[in-house]
């Protein structure tokens, strides 16, 4: 017999091709003064007010007399008549969106996150609850399975049926995938880790478990341990074109491309291929970093409005800086191509104007209405804490090395970080991170924080990484694919406008222009479409090429359609920026420069002679 829970859910996809779940939430004791319910105005792990209870096509409630009134209170909010009989809400959510945050429903699978589609009960957010989750009806859905983290309890393994969660912060931290779908299966620390992959793929499954087995190995050493859990699971959806990935405590929803993923008798490690690993690595390192190592501010989340923390470059940025790290401490790339991924993140960070104005914790005080929530002029008005919070992360690490000489670590700071605020799952204070630092590094560090992270003054990489044996350069760039991390090939950059373009059937797109640039000193406004440079037809295909024929300090006629309006303008065209970033081994490294460089980009296991360091 299955045990009684205070509130039972049961989840249904009642009409694939319409996109339809229906849910029940029964409440076996409500308020007697009228049950509150409410949905989810954000997910954990993605900072912007995403509204779910929109999605609500229809709801009612009844007890066993027969209906009873709801009225809503707010956008999310509903008010259950007064009654002292259990009560069934009955409501359908529409889902639509194939991406890692929501709710995805067709006649080819089903995809959702708790926290779009179950009510959250008031009064009851912290008592045990169970989810009956129920194939759709019809002889075409016969083969689905699902996959999904909550415990069960009453399902087999990739089975629909009973599953229950201890309250509700659980219940919506395991995403479910149902339909048909591929499972490569390897083991970390002694636990069953699962790859799903949905949609159509000819991926070598056996290569990407044995490279992911060595990078989830990698994340188990540096903490020492892995969070109980029964199993993990990489529940990836796999598109044409697509790039997301979002934690959960035991399990990551991925969307990624086709054509990320190797095909059988593959050998070469693409940049694709790559790219993906390094998604799951992030994602990985997450099952510590913030989703148990979490800011003091989301214990408990609150979920009905934005949730405030200047934390968010240790977080993303930490967990950022460690993604790629932990490719090559695995033996999954080499030295030469971890050290062209370093060169293109901080390329990232070099191109955009607004690192200048907006410093990494205000990022992350913002995120909710900046980061999230990009316009065009935002590479001229805001730093990502993810791309600069990786910098920030190295120079952390190169700094406490060589403040020890590498008797303390980055690695040393995460280690306590979980054994004294992930495990005991403790919020971690603002500012705290910035003590444990300077408590490792055995010396202040007011003056790096104040400088780098509350301020905006590029990072010292060149002088970091110089008794590492390695080189920090910036040069321009070579044209506009040019992403960095690799050595010019001829010695001049490009001529450029200093505009972003999209494709349009009219011409080139302006999406984006930036600071002091050709275009924006000529008067060229994202919107635009430009339809000839000096005389020229141009497009998105040709108008780097066509630009690239004059020399820099050309003025050149522009002729462009502003909304519905066609005019004129003159440019001078620039050489392009020296933004685009270079780390690279030199040529003649000494023994003592190799040692150094081999401590920190190997590692070692964090000393027990540091962990407890005073909080």
């Amino acid at each position: 017999m299955i045990e009684q829970h205070p509130v039972r859910y049961l989840i249904t996809p009642i009409n694939p091709a319409a996109h339809l779940f229906e849910v029940q939430c029964i409440i076996h004791a409500p308020d007697p003064a009228g049950q509150i319910l409410s949905l989810p105005a954000w997910i954990p792990g993605s900072y912007m007010i995403r509204d779910f209870a929109k999605n609500i096509v229809t709801i009612s409630a009844v007890t066993m007399d027969g209906g009873i009134t709801m009225r809503k209170i707010d956008k999310q909010t509903w008010q259950c008549a007064a009654t002292d009989k259990p009560v069934t809400i009955t409501y359908t959510v529409y889902a639509w969106d194939l991406s890692v945050r929501t709710a995805h429903l067709d006649t080819n699978h089903g995809f959702f996150n708790g926290s779009s589609v179950f009510l959250s009960v008031a009064g009851k957010e912290n008592l045990p609850c169970d989810v009956e989750i129920l194939p759709p009806h019809g002889e075409q859905y016969k083969s689905w399975r699902l996959a999904t983290t909550l415990p069960r309890h009453a399902a087999g393994l990739y089975e629909f049926g009973v599953y229950y969660a201890k309250d509700y912060d659980e219940l919506i931290d395991h995403p479910v995938e149902m339909g048909n779908f591929d499972i490569g299966t390897f083991e970390v620390a002694g636990v069953p880790h699962d790859i799903i992959l949905t949609g159509k793929h000819r991926a070598d499954i056996p290569r990407i478990c044995d490279d992911l087995q060595k990078i989830c190995s990698r994340h188990v050493a540096l903490f020492g341990e892995l969070p109980p859990m029964e199993r993990y699971m990489f529940l990836t959806m796999i598109v044409g074109s697509g790039y997301g990935g979002l934690e959960h405590r035991s399990s990551t929803s991925l969307l990624v491309s086709r054509n990320d993923l190797p095909l059988p008798g593959d050998k070469e490690l693409s940049e694709e291929y790559c790219n993906f690993l390094g998604l799951c690595s992030h994602e990985y390192f997450h099952t510590w970093n913030v989703k148990r190592i979490k800011p003091e501010a989301f214990l408990p989340y609150q979920l009905q409005s934005e949730t405030y923390t200047r934390q968010l470059w240790a977080f993303e940025g930490i967990t950022s800086y460690y993604d790629d790290l932990a490719l090559l401490r695995s033996g999954v790339i080499d030295e030469k191509r971890y050290l062209e991924l370093l060169g293109q993140t901080a390329t990232r960070v070099w191109r955009t104007p607004g690192r200048l104005k907006q410093s990494v914790a205000d990022s992350s005080f913002d995120a909710w209405t900046k980061f999230y929530k990009q316009d065009e002029n935002a590479p001229n008005a805001i730093v990502s804490y993810y791309a600069k919070g990786a910098l920030i992360a190295l120079a952390l690490d190169l700094t406490i090395r060589k403040m020890t000489n590498h008797a303390a670590s980055l690695d040393d700071m995460m280690h306590i970080l979980w054994q004294e605020y992930g495990k005991p799952l403790l919020g971690v204070p603002e500012g705290k991170i910035e003590q444990l630092a300077a408590a490792l590094a055995g010396g202040a560090l007011d003056e790096f924080f104040n400088r780098y992270l509350y301020g905006t003054e590029d990072l010292p990489l060149a002088e970091l990484l110089q008794d590492k044996g390695i080189n920090f350069t910036l040069r321009a760039a070579l044209n506009m694919a040019d992403k960095g991390g690799k050595p010019a090939d001829k010695p001049n950059g490009m001529v450029t406008l200093g505009a972003r373009f999209t494709a349009n059937p009219a011409g080139a797109g302006v999406s984006h222009v930036f600071d002091r640039s050709a275009a924006q000193q000529a008067g060229v406004s994202a919107g635009d479409i430009l339809i000839a440079v000096d005389h020229l037809k141009v497009d998105q295909t040709n108008i780097e090429k066509v630009i690239a024929g004059y020399p820099a300090g050309t003025e050149v006629t522009l002729h462009a359609f502003r909304r519905d309006e066609l005019y004129q303008c003159q440019a001078v065209l620039q050489s392009a920026d020296r933004d685009t970033c270079v780390i690279d081994l030199k040529a003649d490294c000494s023994s003592t420069e190799e040692n150094n460089r081999n401590q920190w980009l190997y590692g070692s296991e964090p000393r027990a002679s540091i962990r407890k360091v005073a909080s």
